[in-house]
């Protein structure tokens, strides 16, 4: 793998990623899934995790899948994804789902569909993003306000707590961070219940105290409330993701072994 040197412009990337992985066959948006699974996150989740991404963060745990730019796995539509969601989370009675490996909101009206499928069978959504496409679209926060009180968790996942940090640790144009602080305004704005159906969550690994203090300021201007909940994120230390690292020559403060991680992080 050749490592980027060149900031790249994740509007543009997410719109190429659009056109080589997701097709729409007989008005349904398809996308590639690579893996449904049980997972110990939030205190017990099922997962499907989808191909692709407008980011290329450094510390990615999926970067093998979230980088491609072929569709892999299986072209599923959201009737598909639903299915399999429902349908593994009532054989483990767990009664939430999620979308993650790749970026949920590429192919937005998939992801909306999904949201009104699996939230009618009465299962909590929880949709993690890194808020890209949201903060661009106040649109996308007006469609995701219509399943307030219907059982969706919007965390909105922040590389880095400055411009400057997000484009070290994804290589992409600094200003891409603020829109991703935009999508929880744009959420919030459209009634989204802050910490209960929106949070921020902030990849900490490369910061600093006092930079983190000053990120807080920044959350704070669009509501205090978020800074209860702010999901603290930090590098688990996956083989794979220390082979990313060593190629980008890149160093975290701070991090966790897969078997060590507190379970406050879980």
């Amino acid at each position: 793998m050749k490592v980027l040197k060149i900031m790249y412009d994740p509007i543009m990337l997410g719109t190429i990623s659009e056109k080589y992985l997701i097709k729409k066959v007989k008005g349904k948006i398809l996308k590639p899934y690579y893996r449904f699974r049980r997972d110990r996150w939030y205190g017990g989740v099922v997962t499907a995790d989808v191909a692709g991404c407008n980011l290329r963060c450094k510390f990615c745990w999926a970067w093998r899948n979230a980088w491609t730019l072929k569709p892999i796995g299986l072209l599923l539509s959201p009737e598909d994804v639903a299915h399999k969601l429902i349908s593994m989370a009532r054989r483990f009675r767990i009664k939430q789902v999620r979308i993650s490996g790749g970026e949920p909101t590429l192919g937005f009206e998939h992801i909306l569909e999904v949201i009104d499928l699996v939230t009618k069978q009465g299962l909590h959504m929880i949709l993690e993003t890194n808020g890209i496409l949201i903060g661009l679209n106040s649109h996308y926060a007006e469609l995701l306000s219509q399943f307030r009180n219907r059982g969706i968790e919007i965390r909105v996942s922040i590389k880095g707590v400055n411009p400057e940090e997000f484009s070290l640790l994804t290589g992409a144009k600094p200003y891409a961070w603020y829109y991703q602080v935009k999508a929880l305004e744009n959420l919030i704005e459209y009634g989204l219940r802050v910490c209960d159906e929106v949070y921020p969550a902030v990849m900490l690994s490369f910061s600093d105290s006092k930079s983190y203090e000053k990120f807080k300021k920044v959350l704070a201007t669009i509501d205090e409330t978020l800074l209860k909940c702010i999901d603290e994120e930090y590098v688990i230390m996956y083989d794979h993701v220390r082979e990313l690292l060593n190629r980008y020559e890149l160093k975290p403060k701070k991090y966790f072994y897969p078997g060590n991680i507190p379970k406050e992080f879980i």
